[in-house]
């Protein structure tokens, strides 16, 4: 079975880019009848909060993710501690005390002389008298997993073949001085545990992904299926890496940004579909296909998201949207302004504009209007003909035509002179209200 997974780690808010491998994720699942696991990585102490992890949680509800399962991995400690076990007794890791001023020198050496920067694997010569000493003099060690130095390819999901040549990289740093695993073990461990059948993330990921294919093979278990996303760039094609703060999804929500709009534009960014509004989530997954998504950098625009949040309201019927409406909002009210709001504030204020009362504007009526629309508005219950019956009678009456009759009238009742249909809204007010405005 198809089994995927989105493991964010709790030290932040989500923003577009996080967002865009979990929807990827999710809809990948859904699309294969599959499995999907948030699993948050919480094993830096330091930086992971609880306030964080309820906010990813709140952050997946809002776009309309769910998940069948969850996991911490600040609760499977033990089970890092048996897969670092076996990794030692097949001499896999090894301790290693160099300090992070020692290993930049060794880099900027290795440059001078016109050698790779690698980690020149100086601990696997130590006698057994050299970690002693060196445990006295700078405490426990951390561990380094000694790569094969072979090369790696695979077909990735969205990259094509793909080949990571270990030999030319560092051997990585598994488990830290004060003993906390890292993340490329603790991430293998429960893609294993977890039976990940696929694992789909950001391009920013390949090189990790050659390691991690030696220690799912070193710990004995299956390797997953790859696809690595191409990055978000923004117009000038620059990384959103210094603008992620004001992407954050609880940024854009508090902006009025619609989740459908997140929903619709991340789910088609970067791929080959065009991208378009939706009025529900499952209209994303019938259609999608990873294969779809190209190799090139995904430009992200705050703008088109905007515009494409407008549009989504547009589509939304009275039932999608009536508990988020004012109390006391119908569904005339809602067909008559939909089309004419780019947020559900801007729902907000029409309802006001409805509710009243509007503020007064400066009307330039030389027609007389005014006095003419309060002897002949109809009697009765107001639908949408009766404004076309009413504004026909005032014409009739003062000679107005065009601007001079219709900008008025919007403007005594509505205090714009933008808006919705004046068709649509007149029936939403009381006789007295209406003449109250015009007096």
């Amino acid at each position: 079975m198809v089994a995927v997974r989105f493991a964010p780690s709790p030290t932040g808010r989500l923003h577009v880019g996080n967002a865009r491998i979990a929807l990827v994720n999710w809809l990948f699942a859904r699309k294969h009848g599959g499995h999907f696991l948030l699993r948050l990585d919480d094993t830096d102490k330091e930086r992971s909060t609880a306030e964080f992890a309820a906010a990813i949680e709140e952050d997946l509800r809002w776009l309309g993710l769910d998940w069948d399962a969850f996991a911490r991995e600040s609760d499977r400690f033990p089970r890092y501690d048996e897969a670092i076990a076996a990794l030692k007794a097949c001499g896999r890791l090894y301790p290693a005390w160099e300090t992070a001023e020692e290993l930049e020198l060794r880099r900027k050496l290795q440059i001078a002389q016109r050698r790779p920067p690698v980690y020149d694997r100086a601990a696997l010569k130590l006698s057994e008298a050299d970690k002693d000493r060196l445990t006295a003099e700078r405490g426990a060690p951390h561990w380094r997993f000694r790569l094969d130095g072979r090369r790696l390819a695979w077909s990735d999901l969205v990259k094509g073949e793909t080949v990571v040549d270990t030999a030319s990289l560092s051997d990585p740093v598994l488990i830290r001085g004060d003993g906390q695993p890292l993340y490329t073990l603790t991430s293998v461990v429960d893609d294993i545990d977890f039976a990940i059948s696929h694992v789909i993330r950001g391009e920013d990921h390949v090189t990790n992904t050659g390691v991690q294919i030696e220690l799912f093979e070193a710990l004995g278990g299956l390797v997953p299926v790859f696809g690595h996303l191409s990055l978000l760039v923004d117009g000038t094609g620059a990384g959103l890496s210094k603008r992620l703060g004001s992407l954050s999804l609880a940024s854009l929500r508090a902006e009025g940004v619609e989740a459908l709009a997140v929903d619709a534009l991340l789910a088609r960014l970067g791929s080959a579909d065009p991208v378009a509004p939706v009025a529900a989530l499952t209209a994303l997954i019938e259609g999608f296909d990873l294969g779809r998504f190209g190799k090139a950098p995904a430009r992200f625009d705050p703008s088109e998201l905007r515009a494409l949040s407008a549009h989504v309201l547009q589509l939304l019927d009275f039932e999608a949207i009536r508990d988020r409406l004012p109390a006391g909002a119908g569904e005339a009210f809602w067909l008559a302004v939909r089309g004419n709001i780019s947020t559900l504030t801007d729902a907000a204020d029409w309802w006001r504009v409805v509710t009243g009362p509007v503020e007064r504007a400066v009307i330039d009526d030389p027609k007389g209007v005014m006095a003419a629309a309060r002897g002949l508005l109809p009697e009765g219950p107001l639908d949408q003909d009766s404004w076309s019956r009413w504004t026909a009678a005032i014409s009739a009456s003062t000679g107005a035509k065009g601007k001079s009759l219709f900008l008025p009238l919007r403007l005594a009742l509505t205090g714009r002179a933008h808006g919705p249909e004046m068709k649509a809204l007149l029936p939403l007010l009381q006789h007295d209200e209406i003449d109250s405005r015009l007096a």
